[in-house]
């Protein structure tokens, strides 16, 4: 009976790690290629020029291709240490997840405010050479979300010295339209249209938080019990 429930258990496990594996794949070929194609697109950080989306997945990616593979081998091969290395891999993922979000949450308004400074030094670089991500990301941003500027339009008068704002503001785009009157400018600022955008999709954000925590508890849950049940057979026929 132990022997049954062991076998299928390796195979749940086995099909768990390759979907994981798999997924990391996924991950792993949208951040190479957002980096080979869009250089380094949505790098708004100063501070942190390295933290791109393409970076981000690249390094995601990675992370769960590894755990899974060690899930995966694990599991196949029945060994004891490689599962164990899995579980604490993941515990370790997990719990630093959880202190990640728990630190977010108690300093929400030195991340604001920190997040909006360092937003605003990033400005600086827009338009200039090597920093062709972070310009496009801002361009887009502002198109899309119809904002402009980090908490204001103003914010680009500082980078410009001038009364003027990127082409990528105006309501209506054309050829240096970003020198017109601010009549023909956007308002909102981009900061807070974002904020009230991801509020407006907090749902879709916490179920998304919610899955992944799940698939991490199901992760540790089958290879804990598996280790436990080959722990349990190797007594038994010692």
């Amino acid at each position: 009976m132990a022997q049954n429930c062991l076998q299928c258990m390796k195979y749940l496990m086995f099909v768990f790690n390759l979907l994981f594996w798999l997924g990391g794949c996924g991950i792993l070929g949208v951040g190479i290629w957002l980096a080979v194609t869009q250089g380094n697109f949505a790098t708004l950080s100063a501070s942190f020029p390295s933290l791109s989306a393409a970076n981000l997945l690249i390094a995601t990616g990675t992370i769960v291709m590894i755990v899974g593979f060690l899930g995966c081998i694990g599991a196949i091969k029945e060994n004891k240490y490689l599962l164990l290395s899995f579980f604490i891999l993941l515990l370790i993922i997990f719990l630093l997840e959880l202190i990640v979000v728990t630190l977010f949450f108690i300093y929400t308004d030195k991340i604001d405010r920190y997040a909006q400074q360092d937003l605003k030094k990033g400005l600086h670089l827009y338009g200039t050479e090597g920093n062709i991500g972070l310009t496009n990301a801002w361009s887009i941003i502002q198109t899309d979300f119809r904002c402009c500027g980090v908490s204001n339009y103003t914010d680009w008068f500082e980078v410009y010295n001038t009364s003027r704002v990127p082409d990528s503001c105006c309501l209506e785009f054309s050829e240096n339209c970003g020198l017109h009157s601010p009549g023909t400018w956007w308002k909102a600022p981009c900061y807070e249209t974002v904020k009230i955008w991801l509020h407006e999709n907090l749902l879709a954000v916490g179920i998304f938080g919610l899955c992944t925590a799940l698939v991490q508890i199901l992760g540790l849950t089958f290879a804990m019990t598996m280790y436990c049940q080959m722990a349990k057979t190797d007594t038994y026929y010692a």
